[in-house]
C-alpha cells in the first residue's frame, strides 16, 4: 500500500507564492510519474502540472511560466512552488503518483491519490 500526504496549501494574496509538497510512503518500489491536479470550487478536477521519473515537466497553459514542479526521487517527493498566484488558481490540490508495488505475486502499478490541500487566493 502507497500513501500520499501532502502539505503547503494555505490562504495567500494575488501576486504571492505558496510552495506545495507530496511525500510518497509504503512498499514503494518505483515512482513513474508524479503531477499536481486541482478542482475549483464546483468544477471539474484538471492536471496542473506532471514531472517524470526522470524531472521532465509538463505544465497546463495556464500556469506555464508561474509554477514549478521537482521532485525529490531519493524522498519519494514533489513539489510545486507557485508563484504570481491569481484569483483563479484557487482550487484544492491534489497530488498523484503512479507507483510501482512489491507483491507476492510480483509488481503491481497503482495509480494512487493525496487527499487534497486548499489554495485560496484572495486579497
Amino acid at each position: 500500500q502507497v500513501q500520499l500526504v501532502e502539505s503547503g496549501g494555505g490562504l495567500v494574496q494575488p501576486g504571492g507564492s505558496l510552495r506545495l509538497s507530496c511525500a510518497a510512503s509504503g512498499n514503494i518500489f518505483s515512482i513513474n510519474t508524479m503531477g499536481w491536479y486541482r478542482q475549483p470550487l464546483g468544477k471539474e478536477r484538471e492536471s496542473v502540472a506532471t514531472v517524470t521519473s526522470g524531472g521532465v515537466g509538463n505544465y497546463v497553459d495556464s500556469v506555464q511560466g508561474r509554477f514549478t514542479i521537482s521532485r525529490d526521487n531519493a524522498k519519494n517527493t514533489v513539489y510545486l512552488q507557485m508563484n504570481s498566484l491569481r484569483f483563479e488558481d484557487t482550487a484544492v490540490y491534489y497530488c498523484k503518483a503512479d507507483a510501482t508495488v512489491r507483491t507476492n505475486l510480483g509488481f503491481r502499478i497503482l495509480e494512487v491519490w493525496g487527499q487534497g490541500t486548499p489554495v485560496t487566493v484572495s486579497s
